[in-house]
């Protein structure tokens, strides 16, 4: 089992980490993204959407063969820079498909709490989040 972060700790890490860019909006990826964007746009303070996309169940295991869009996307992307915003980042293919749905943005970088993206606070391969119950 993975020896859990403080969430003192998890968010430390937010508060260091630094972003080159200015962005337009976040797009979380409902649902894993949902906290760590509302943490960011604490800081950044901009428009925050949410891409609802399923790929997992509750116990991280596949529920489909590939990622899928479970509601219209209902924001303008088009011609924005976005900081596309999940929990943790695997193998990529759900970050990947969001990336792919937005292709008509500006700019796209990639934000993770865990996994490999243009912004991470971890790259672990076991990650507990210390908000989950």
């Amino acid at each position: 089992m993975a020896e859990g972060k403080s969430f003192e700790e998890v968010m430390q890490r937010f508060r260091e980490i630094r972003f080159h860019e200015t962005f337009d909006m976040i797009v979380a990826i409902a649902n894993g993204g949902i906290i760590p964007a509302a943490i960011i746009n604490q800081r950044l303070n901009i428009d925050i959407q949410l891409l609802k996309i399923n790929l997992r169940d509750q116990d991280q295991k596949p529920k489909f063969d590939s990622p899928r869009l479970v509601s219209p996307i209902d924001f303008d992307y088009n011609d924005k820079t976005i900081l596309l915003v999940e929990d943790r980042i695997k193998t990529g293919a759900t970050v990947q498909f969001a990336i792919d749905l937005l292709h008509d943005a500006r700019q796209i970088k990639t934000f993770a709490v865990n996994g490999k993206a243009d912004y991470a606070l971890y790259d672990e391969s076991c990650f507990r989040f210390p908000w989950i119950i």
